[in-house]
């Protein structure tokens, strides 16, 4: 099967690799000349444009930053959409961006006989590369079922959860509650130490219990060891509350715990963290309390 991939970035070279590990005949376009000569040496062609990669490929997956990139490369100067092929291509979107921007993508690329189907992934850079992301997909289920190996080959796990745009949805789910999650281990962490207790066995004894989650594990040793390099950069967070506050706003509902993680992410940007990750939220708290949990301050 011939594959286009668009965006190269920190997500978008490693699934690139593994779709060509998985042996598919991949066509990318990127703006990096050291990551598209990488990939050509791997077997991958390296197009002149994102109009050359639909030209080239049954299915084209983009993964770029947010809604206007996505737009930008289907509909822009030699974008996807002059390449694709009426009631044959099909674009496969897996960046985190707006639902209602996805449906208006999709609508638009109806009218000339292109189906698409939003599947943003969750896991970052470290689940990117072995190839074990959750993607969350929406669109026609049967273009789900068609492109499902596809998908597993840069996956753990991929899993329909309806129309277009419910990807996105599903995606944005998951941030809220990544988000709130960080919060609270930063929180509770922090006090503990505040408190007089030795956060780490705070954590030890904590995770075994209902207490204990993925987040809790992933971020707790990294709060505790004062690492706040990404994987998951609190811009790129920042970027994912904001589509969940407007999609939230657009159907009437209050999303308050959602909107206070978003004015605490904005206080680390504004001390110039916007790069760290985002367990980075715990020195939000340092600054509050004047207490650090980071082994390496003491």
């Amino acid at each position: 099967m011939k594959v286009g991939f668009v965006g190269l970035g920190i997500m978008g070279r490693p699934m690139a690799e593994n779709l060509l590990k998985a042996g598919y005949e991949l066509t990318v376009f990127g703006h990096h000349a050291d990551v598209n000569q990488e990939l050509a040496d791997h077997g991958a062609y390296v197009a002149g444009n994102n109009k050359e990669v639909a030209e080239k490929s049954e299915v084209v997956i983009t993964m770029v930053q947010n809604s206007p990139q996505v737009r930008d490369a289907v509909f822009g100067k030699d974008g996807l959409a002059e390449g694709f092929k009426a009631g044959e291509s099909v674009l496969i979107d897996m960046s985190s961006i707006d639902p209602v921007e996805s449906r208006k993508i999709a609508a638009e690329l109806e009218k000339i006989g292109v189906d698409m189907m939003d599947c943003p992934v969750s896991g970052g850079e470290p689940k990117a590369i072995d190839g074990t992301l959750s993607v969350m997909c929406g669109g026609k289920k049967e273009t789900f079922d068609r492109y499902y190996d596809v998908l597993m080959a840069m996956a753990g796990s991929a899993v329909y959860v309806g129309s277009i745009g419910a990807g996105n949805v599903a995606k944005l789910a998951n941030q809220m509650i990544v988000a709130s999650n960080i919060g609270i281990v930063a929180e509770a962490l922090t006090f503990a130490k505040k408190a007089g207790t030795d956060p780490e066995l705070v954590y030890k004894a904590i995770r075994g219990g209902l207490a204990g989650s993925t987040v809790l594990d992933a971020k707790a040793p990294m709060m505790l060891s004062g690492n706040y390099k990404p994987g998951f950069r609190i811009d790129l967070h920042i970027k994912d509350l904001t589509n969940a506050l407007n999609a939230s706003h657009a159907i009437n509902m209050p999303v308050p715990m959602t909107a206070h993680m978003m004015e605490v992410m904005q206080e680390l940007k504004n001390h110039d963290e916007g790069g760290c990750d985002h367990d980075d939220i715990v020195r939000y708290y340092e600054r509050m309390t004047g207490t650090s949990i980071a082994k390496k301050d003491e």
